[in-house]
């Protein structure tokens, strides 16, 4: 594995692997469980939005998930007067992981008073449960004439660019994806790049929060992995 980028909120690395492989462990990131709040009781709701909304979008707060075997945390929102309804409003012995997510508008004199619950679940069966997206590419290198060296070097300043004979390569090794940007040059002027696969590919692991990059990436991993054991185990 070779890291190619990693801040807080994404990691991507390049990895000699297979498609088929790469697709599971994207999919399999939605059987993570995770945090959210998951019902809500609204007892005043005097805002412009129907309470349906409104619980909607307190409902794809994220909330930090951590590995207590809690099942069950209580919120409450109490907001009253002119102005705007934060995710930070959110009140409990839990940790959001933005407090600065609009919810609503209150106008003045206007009051919302709600109590929910925060429940683990998965992705597979709730957006809200979602802790991120995995996505991938093939590793590529493009093959183009040498005329267009220096538009490249302009459109695709950080790519590794080997001059040989009469035509360039452009190593598609980086975050940025950069064959689309090659053939549309070359397909403007009438000519064709050439990209050429390689074996590895390009992953990037992304975090609504609840969870580190790391961990979706690892948990993804060990959840395939306990259910082709039980797949095994059947098949015996």
């Amino acid at each position: 594995m070779e890291i190619i980028n990693k801040k807080d909120n994404k990691i991507v690395f390049k990895e000699e692997t297979n498609e088929n492989l790469a697709n599971a462990i994207r999919r399999y990131s939605h059987h993570i469980p995770i945090f959210a709040i998951d019902e809500v009781e609204i007892s005043k709701n005097e805002s412009a939005l129907y309470d349906e909304t409104l619980a909607h979008r307190i409902g794809l707060v994220p909330i930090k998930t951590n590995k207590s075997t809690k099942k069950e945390y209580e919120i409450t929102l109490n907001a009253k007067g002119k102005g705007t309804v934060y995710s930070g409003d959110i009140k409990g012995d839990v940790e959001l992981v933005h407090d600065k997510i609009p919810l609503d508008i209150l106008e003045e004199g206007k009051q919302i008073e709600l109590k929910g619950t925060v429940r683990s679940g998965r992705g597979k069966d709730h957006a809200k449960f979602s802790p991120g997206i995995i996505f991938y590419r093939k590793e590529a290198e493009i093959k183009m004439s040498k005329d267009f060296l220096e538009e490249v070097k302009r459109i695709c300043p950080n790519s590794e660019i080997q001059e040989k004979g009469e035509n360039i390569i452009i190593k598609d090794n980086k975050e940025r994806e950069v064959a689309d940007v090659c053939e549309g040059l070359a397909e403007k002027n009438n000519q064709k790049a050439e990209v050429i696969d390689k074996d590895n590919l390009i992953l990037t692991v992304e975090t609504f929060g609840q969870l580190s990059p790391e961990e979706i990436f690892k948990q993804s991993v060990e959840t395939l992995k306990k259910d082709l054991q039980e797949v095994s185990k059947a098949l015996k």
